[in-house]
C-alpha cells in the first residue's frame, strides 16, 4: 500500500501571502516543531524591525539587497548571500532593493501561525 505524499511536497503557488509590515509580506512554506521555512517578501524600503526571539535563525537572500543587522554589527547583503542570528540576539533589515529573504528558524515559531 503507498502512502500519501502531499505533505511531503510544498508547491509556492498553493500558499499565500501574509501582510505583516508595510511593504513586507510572508509565506509560510513548511515548519513541524523543531524547524520553520518561510519566504519574506520586501519592497524597497520595507522594515524587519530590531527584534530579538529563542529561535536560531538562519537567513538566505533569494534576491534583492538588504542592511542586515545583527547585535549592533551591519552589513549590505544581495541575493546569494546569507545570515545567521544566534537565540536572543537583536537584530533587523532594511530592504535597499525589492526581494525576498529565506528565513529558517529553529524550533519553528509559533507566533507565526
Amino acid at each position: 500500500m503507498q502512502e500519501s505524499t502531499a505533505s511531503f511536497f510544498i508547491e509556492d503557488e498553493t500558499l499565500n501571502w501574509q501582510e505583516v509590515e508595510p511593504g513586507v509580506s510572508r509565506k509560510i512554506m513548511a515548519h513541524d516543531p523543531s524547524l520553520m521555512l518561510m519566504q519574506v517578501k520586501f519592497e524597497k524600503g520595507g522594515i524587519g524591525p530590531i527584534h530579538r526571539h529563542i529561535h536560531v535563525q538562519i537567513s538566505h537572500v533569494f534576491s534583492g539587497v538588504f542592511e542586515v543587522q545583527v547585535d549592533g554589527n551591519k552589513k549590505v547583503l544581495k541575493a546569494g548571500d546569507s545570515f545567521f542570528v544566534p537565540s536572543n540576539l537583536w537584530h533587523g533589515v532594511l530592504c535597499l532593493e525589492a526581494g525576498i529573504l529565506i528565513d529558517t528558524f529553529s524550533p519553528m515559531r509559533e507566533d507565526f501561525l
